[in-house]
Formats: C-alpha cells, sequence, structure tokens
C-alpha cells in the first residue's frame, strides 16, 4: 500500500500532466495521419467522405473530452485521488480546441469560409444552432481557463462562470443527436453518461440534505 501511495505521488508529480496532454493530442495526430495517407495516394480510414468523416471525428472527439472533462469530479470523488483535478482545465481546453477544429472544418470545406452560408445553417438547421451555441459558451470558459483570469475574476466568480459547461454539454449531446441519420447509439451513449455525470452532481447537492443529521448523545 506504501509502495502504491508512492508511485501514485510520483506520478501525479512528474507524470499526470504530459500524459493526459498526449492523450489530449493522439486524435489529432491520428486525422493528421490519415490526412497523410490519403493525400499520397496510400490507404487510409477516411472512407470515400474524407471531409465529412473528419469533421464527424472532431466533433465526436470534442463530445467525448467535454465529457471526460466532466467525470473528473466523480473520479476524484470515488477514487479520492485529488491529483487528478490538476489537468481538468487541460482536458476542458482541448475540447473547446477540438470543437473549434470541427466548426474550421465544416465551415472551410463545406461551407467553403461563406459567412452567409454558415449563418443560413445556423438559422435552417436545428443540429448546426445547437452546436453553434455550445461553441460560443465554450469562448469564455477557454478564455478564462488560465491562473491569471481565476485572479482578475475571484474564485466564485470564476466558478460561477464555468457552471455553464453543464449547459454546454447537453447542447452538445443534442447537437450530435439531431446531426446524426436515424436513430444512431453514438448520440445516446453519450446522453447516457451525460446522464449518470449530471445525476452524479445532483445526488451529491441533494441526497446529504435529505438525510437526518446525527447529533451526539448527552452521557
Amino acid at each position: 500500500m506504501a509502495q502504491r501511495s508512492a508511485f501514485l505521488r510520483s506520478f501525479a508529480r512528474h507524470w499526470l500532466k504530459p500524459v493526459t496532454l498526449i492523450l489530449l493530442l493522439l486524435p489529432f495526430v491520428w486525422i493528421a495521419a490519415q490526412w497523410a495517407l490519403l493525400l499520397t495516394g496510400r490507404p487510409n480510414d477516411l472512407g470515400f467522405e474524407p471531409v465529412a468523416a473528419t469533421h464527424h471525428f472532431l466533433g465526436q472527439t470534442a463530445i467525448r473530452i467535454l465529457l471526460v472533462s466532466l467525470a473528473v469530479t466523480p473520479f476524484r470523488d470515488i477514487t479520492r485521488w485529488a491529483p487528478i483535478m490538476q489537468v481538468r482545465r487541460r482536458i476542458g481546453l482541448a475540447a473547446f480546441w477540438y470543437a473549434l477544429l470541427h466548426l474550421l472544418a465544416y465551415f472551410g470545406a463545406d461551407l467553403f469560409f461563406s459567412l452567409p452560408a454558415l449563418w443560413e445553417d445556423i438559422v435552417e438547421r436545428t443540429y448546426i444552432t445547437f452546436g453553434m451555441a455550445a461553441l460560443l459558451l465554450l469562448i469564455p470558459l477557454a478564455v478564462t481557463s488560465f491562473n491569471s483570469m481565476i485572479r482578475k475574476l475571484g474564485a466564485q466568480r470564476w466558478q460561477q462562470l464555468h457552471m455553464a459547461v453543464y449547459a454546454i454539454a447537453v447542447l452538445a449531446v443534442i447537437h450530435h443527436f439531431f446531426a446524426e441519420k436515424g436513430l444512431q447509439p453514438g448520440p445516446l451513449i453519450h446522453a447516457g453518461i451525460l446522464a449518470l455525470l449530471l445525476g452524479w452532481r445532483v445526488w451529491k447537492r441533494v441526497v446529504p440534505k435529505l438525510l437526518p443529521v446525527a447529533r451526539p448523545q448527552r452521557g
């Protein structure tokens, strides 16, 4: 047990942040490698519609990383391993960057950077409306995910601002649900995971208030 605790402390001090960064970069490395294979005429996994496959992959990656960021606190609560909180903001920032890449892939390759076409899609297509709302709400969270901004805002105001991540996650899952044709398992799995993560937070807040407070007996 002592050896395990020493290993976890050493891992948290020296390896947690680098390993997290490498894991967060892996999806980008994979999609970049697929495009390198495609452009050099070699077999790849992008299929017959590489552009669509790319922005779908980036969007789903953004949602999954966002869900991982929401899973950090329950993981800490269950395992009592506090160092995991050191990488929560880094994971959240990665979700923002993948969401931004998802938008750029769609905006550039599908709409050829046409702002009128983008606005038309936002107004007329429900799933794009939800997706843009989620991305716009992510921007202030990304901008304030630095120690200097936390000091400027104050811890309480910063925490209140970042409560928006729950609404963002709901919007992102709805965006994915409407973006898929027919009833697909992916959005349902994401919705189920999100429901568990939000349910854990509700349980933590509500259940302790409902339980009777034990009072010490007078001897």
